[in-house]
């Protein structure tokens, strides 16, 4: 099976059943009106010379058109390289170079940055104000050969260095990630639930376990563009959620709500969140206002995403991430590959069929994240006596805003741009919100001025929001290595 196959199949056997509520004006999307379209994006595709194995970037924001979108490229054969709406015309083309891509289907606002960033390429531009040309509906959807094995997605994730890089995700691993959801007992999404789909598509979270697990089981989604406290909580009331998926932020905010007690989230019968550790006292407090429990799991984009959920237990532990999903084999290591004792730390190293193929175009990068065959992720955890783990620390100097990977160099490489800045360090303080944000430290040139506030404004117009420093101090030297190296545990500490 190839995934565009569950839409095909959920049509037919669910088709006028609604398949999403479009949060912002109430309209209704049904199963069928889903097939068709995604059938348009395949035949206008088609139609513009791209085929199987073809890159198509993917830059929207949670609309029906991106769920047509996404499922139309992978019907067409085509590679899906989602594009987070949130970076600027650099970050987008370097994406789009790396990844080749033939194509990309883009929505205002993020439609002028990638047409920007594709302007010296030969990259086709397909925008939604163009949507009814894209394909006649009397002809025929293209049907090419697509297996498990095939190349599905291509998620830009940042790893080991500034630069991008292209997980290779088939069609095999995405599937299999969704049945591993599906085997967790009386723990998993029914047909007769009711999604809530506020985080961003273009997130592997919020595309193979969200939507993925939508199509698979012919759910509802209420599909929300703009996640804002107070309208999610009573969008959740009005359509009678049963099931949230969420960022530890969105859980923070609705905690901190003002007045919070008095919606009725009773129709919520499972709250699950993802994409960066969820704080225990957060957990806590949104069970003590709205009687819901929350289930935190642990993933990454390389394992399409999710490892862990407190789902595999039969009580979740404040702090834990859980145990792993059937069919993935989880061990914790020490520098050598040797298991660790229990409760001491080691590096989470993984096997599975939902563990990518590699990174793309890099093989030297594919080759140091495996050993043995197991998937090293650079994440520090512990397991008690009972199997549940702990993260407690990155081995790597990611950074993790919101969910979304921010990497130290690349951060400092848009500071250095400043003829001011001589030398810049950034690290990742804790963040009741975003769960981290950035700070930087900045060596000035020589008799040359400047004032924080003007160097995080210079720094904005190189970086998307969530990868710009919320707060930088300049210092008259920054803590070295004998290699020359920053130390950034020395910043961290001071």
């Amino acid at each position: 099976m190839d995934l565009s196959r569950l839409l095909r199949s959920a049509a037919s056997d669910a088709g006028p059943k609604t398949a999403l509520v479009v949060a912002s004006g109430g309209d209704k999307i049904s199963f069928a009106e889903l097939d068709r379209e995604a059938d348009r994006v395949a035949r206008g595709l088609a139609s513009a010379g791209v085929g199987p194995g073809d890159r198509v970037a993917l830059g929207m924001h949670n609309v029906p058109h991106f769920v047509y979108a996404y499922f139309g490229i992978l019907r067409a054969g085509a590679v899906v390289v989602p594009l987070n709406v949130m970076l600027t015309e650099d970050e987008a083309g370097r994406i789009m170079h790396d990844a080749q891509a033939k194509a990309a289907l883009i929505a205002p606002p993020f439609a002028q940055t990638v047409e920007a960033a594709a302007s010296d390429t030969d990259t086709k531009i397909f925008s939604t104000s163009d949507w009814d040309a894209l394909g006649d509906l009397g002809d025929p959807a293209p049907d090419p050969d697509v297996d498990e094995d095939s190349l599905a997605v291509l998620a830009y994730t940042s790893g080991t260095t500034g630069e991008p890089k292209g997980a290779m995700l088939s069609h095999g691993n995405l599937l299999a990630n969704l049945s591993q959801q599906m085997s967790i007992p009386d723990m998993h999404v029914t047909e007769d639930d009711v999604l809530f789909l506020a985080l961003p598509l273009f997130h592997i979270f919020g595309l193979n376990v969200t939507l993925g697990l939508l199509v698979m089981n012919h759910a509802k989604g209420l599909l929300v563009d703009k996640f804002e406290p107070v309208p999610a909580l009573e969008l959740i009331q009005k359509y009678k959620v049963t099931v949230l998926f969420g960022a530890p932020p969105m859980y923070t905010a609705w905690s901190a709500t003002p007045g919070a007690d008095q919606y009725d989230l009773s129709s919520v019968r499972m709250a699950i969140s993802g994409a960066a550790p969820l704080p225990a006292d957060v957990l806590r407090e949104f069970r003590d206002i709205f009687g819901v429990q929350i289930y935190e799991g642990y993933g990454l984009t390389e394992t399409a995403p999710t490892l862990c959920s407190n789902r595999m237990t039969e009580r979740p532990k404040p702090g834990s991430v859980g145990k792993p999903l059937p069919g993935i084999d989880l061990r914790v290591v020490d520098e050598s590959g040797t298991d660790v004792e229990i409760g001491d730390p080691g590096e989470i190293v993984v096997k599975g069929p939902n563990v990518f193929q590699g990174y793309w175009n890099k093989d030297d990068a594919t080759r140091q994240v495996f050993r043995d065959g197991w998937f090293r992720t650079g994440d520090i955890a512990v397991q008690d006596e009972e199997g549940y783990l702990y993260l407690v620390d990155r081995k790597r100097d990611l950074i993790i805003v919101s969910g979304f990977n921010v990497f130290p160099s690349e951060v400092e490489s848009a500071l250095l741009q400043n003829p001011a800045v001589a030398e810049a360090a950034v690290i990742g303080q804790p963040h009741p919100y975003t769960g981290e944000t950035v700070k930087a430290f900045v060596v000035l040139e020589p008799g040359v001025e400047a004032t924080p506030e003007e160097l995080l404004d210079d720094v904005q117009t190189r970086l998307a929001r969530f990868k710009c420093p919320t707060s930088l101090e300049i210092v008259d030297s920054l803590p070295h290595l004998l290699t020359g190296k920053v130390l950034r545990r020395a910043l961290r500490a001071g």
